[in-house]
């Protein structure tokens, strides 16, 4: 997280938070100044010069007592900030409160303080700020209050998911191991991690709370006379609206530069609170240092990728499930490795996983998880941000969902040169339509200005390619990038993936339901079932050196030009067992010709067969045989006296 120094700094870098500030400024300038300044002409009445419309003397004109309208606009700046400047502090305070009192509270006591906050949010703000100004009155005390309660649950419902977000984390868990309090852990451990998004919202929710208070002074039950606001003046000046409008359009400006201005400030903070500082991009290439890290590189400048010991939990009420549970493979420079299994296997999480992409409330843990050299469980966030983003690309199953149907393909494919490497408006636009037609896409300066509706299939998946190409990508995971494309544009993505990595040396990491697609444009086929990988081999050996019965099975269902069409089709009885039931053995075992009592009592091992091959089975498939010979082959060397056990 950044610090509050580093995140101000961040603002100033970008026009948008220079502007910002200078308006918040100027106004607390003007709260702080004006009543010295202007106090005496804001005061003085002249019954001689009442309703003048604007002149020089008057530039607002003046009120029904003669009073200099302007004037009062800018001396009632400081009575305006100040009311809804308290609102907020009693709303972030209240609202915080109520957010964390479930983590310190008893579990029934938190639920119902929990439902309660849930029924505040539902209802709209401004109906909460009136309800409590009925019950405290009217009067500034009481606008102070009403505004302040209102905004309450909405900072309440942060505060919890914010909580939440912390609460799973091994720091709290050791924290609460060691014996600590639950007050002391929301002390200590909880609130300093949340508190800065609070503060940037409180400041976002200053300019709601300008145009609350503006409205309940405007509707006569905020602050009464002699006092004066800017919802007051504008009341006040819409009564004669026809005979001088200016009276009524200098507060109406006032409130809405003061409501921009502490929006904009609260937006701009919240970007460099995530990351997105214009200035901060063009750093990132020191970040990726190696020494940036303090850890030790990986030895192999070969090594892409390496997976050891792979799991990915999420929480759930009946306790943790794990569907990607000790996976271990590595993928080299300009290697192509295929994953493959049928649904619910793990093909998709554990790509996910490598690209940093599991989020709360799931959980990644691994021996190792490495990419390029730099682990990515351990490395800081700013560094796997900035080396995930200019050496991974990840093409998704659907472009559709993938791109921003808002904005234009050109433009989205131009961020990511804007964000890693630093380029303007300009160049990161000549990169993006130079990508296009890198991956054959026709007319790409025409179509760079498209909407990716105006895009085919085909055509949104190479955008897609090209969108990872905008950096120097080392890895492309491919997750499932043929779906629902026709046979003719499938090859067509499939034949650019692989020019892509014979141009640019990149690995690629293809996911897929298709094993004969792998087969056919891969190095090496990972085969997963159950949240593991069962079979480790060359693509060149996956239809005469396939071992597992899994494998073998998945090959088999393949429907082949010269298939009998009498005959139904081949299919692999039954289903795969759940995430959350995964029994004790082999998880295939139920579903294999070939399963025997060891198959369910032990889970057997990814193990080598040979130099570049591996397999986890009790009863590897050998050679070329088809599995219903194994099958009997398995069955002749049982023990007479078992076979006769289990005949009885």
């Amino acid at each position: 997280m950044m610090s509050a120094s580093s995140t101000m700094k961040a603002v100033v870098r970008t026009p948008l938070g220079i502007t910002s500030l200078a308006l918040v400024g100027l106004l607390v300038l003007t709260a702080v100044f004006a009543p010295l300044i202007w106090g005496a002409q804001a005061e003085a009445m002249n019954p001689a010069a009442t309703y003048r419309p604007p002149s020089a003397e008057h530039l607002l004109g003046t009120d029904a007592l003669g009073r200099d309208v302007l004037a009062r606009v800018l001396v009632s700046t400081q009575l305006t900030l100040g009311l809804a400047m308290a609102a907020v502090a009693i709303g972030v305070i209240t609202g915080t409160v109520l957010g964390t009192a479930p983590s310190v509270l008893p579990r029934w006591a938190g639920r119902v303080l929990s439902t309660f906050v849930n029924i505040a949010v539902a209802f709209p703000g401004l109906l909460l700020a009136l309800f409590f100004a009925v019950i405290f009155g009217v009067g500034t005390t009481g606008a102070v209050l009403a505004i302040g309660f209102a905004m309450a649950p909405g900072y309440a419902r942060l505060t919890q998911t914010l909580s939440a977000s912390i609460a799973g984390r091994d720091f709290i868990a050791a924290a609460r191991v060691a014996g600590v309090s639950r007050l002391r852990v929301l002390l200590r451990h909880i609130l300093p991690n949340i508190g800065e998004p609070l503060i940037i919202n409180a400041t976002i929710g200053a300019g709601g709370a300008l145009l609350a208070f503006a409205g309940l002074s405007f509707l006569g039950i905020g602050v009464q006379v002699p006092a004066y606001d800017w919802g007051r003046l504008l009341g006040e000046g819409l009564n004669r609206i026809y005979l001088n409008p200016a009276a009524a359009l200098g507060p109406a400006l006032a409130v809405i530069i003061a409501g921009l201005a502490f929006n904009l400030l609260g937006e701009t903070a919240a970007s460099a609170l995530g990351g997105r500082s214009a200035r901060g991009r063009g750093r990132l290439s020191a970040l990726l240092a190696p020494r940036s890290t303090g850890r030790a590189q990986v030895d192999d400048d070969e090594l892409v990728l390496r997976v050891d010991d792979l799991r990915v939990s999420f929480s759930s009420a009946q306790g943790w499930i794990t569907p990607v549970r000790g996976v271990s493979f590595t993928v080299s420079r300009g290697e192509a490795i295929g994953v493959v299994g049928e649904s619910g296997s793990g093909k998709s999480l554990t790509a996910l996983a490598a690209a940093q992409l599991i989020e709360h409330p799931g959980h990644v843990t691994a021996a190792s998880l490495d990419f390029c050299g730099t682990s990515l469980l351990t490395a800081p966030e700013r560094v796997t941000r900035g080396l995930l983003g200019t050496s991974l690309a990840m093409v998704f199953q659907d472009p559709m969902t993938s791109f921003n149907p808002t904005r234009r393909i050109g433009s989205q494919l131009a961020e990511a040169a804007t964000e890693h490497q630093g380029m303007d408006r300009r160049q990161a636009m000549a990169r993006a339509v130079d990508r296009l037609q890198a991956v054959r896409v026709p007319a790409a300066e025409r179509r760079a200005r498209q909407f990716p509706h105006e895009f085919s299939g085909g055509m949104r998946q190479r955008a897609m390619i090209a969108m990872g190409l905008m950096n120097h990508p080392r890895l492309i995971i491919a997750d499932e990038p043929t779906t629902a494309l026709d046979v003719t544009v499938q090859r067509q993505v499939l034949q650019l993936l692989d020019g892509v990595r014979r141009d640019t040396d990149a690995a690629i990491l293809l996911i897929s339901h298709d094993i004969a697609v792998v087969a056919q444009t891969c190095d090496r086929v990972l085969v997963m079932y159950a949240g593991r990988i069962v079979e480790d081999l060359p693509a060149a050996q996956l239809h005469t050196g396939a071992q597992h019965p899994y494998t073998r099975a998945l090959l088999d269902v393949i429907p082949e030009l010269d298939t009998d069409r009498s005959v139904p089709l081949k299919m692999i009885p039954g289903r795969p067992p759940a995430p959350g039931a995964f029994p004790v053995g082999c998880a295939f075992a139920d579903r294999c010709p070939l399963a025997s009592e060891v198959c369910r009592e032990r889970d057997p091992e990814l193990v080598a067969a040979s130099d570049d091959h591996r397999v986890a089975c009790w009863h590897p498939v050998q050679g070329e045989a088809p599995v219903e010979a194994a099958v009997a082959a398995i069955t002749s060397t049982v023990p007479v006296a078992a076979t006769e056990g289990a005949a009885r």
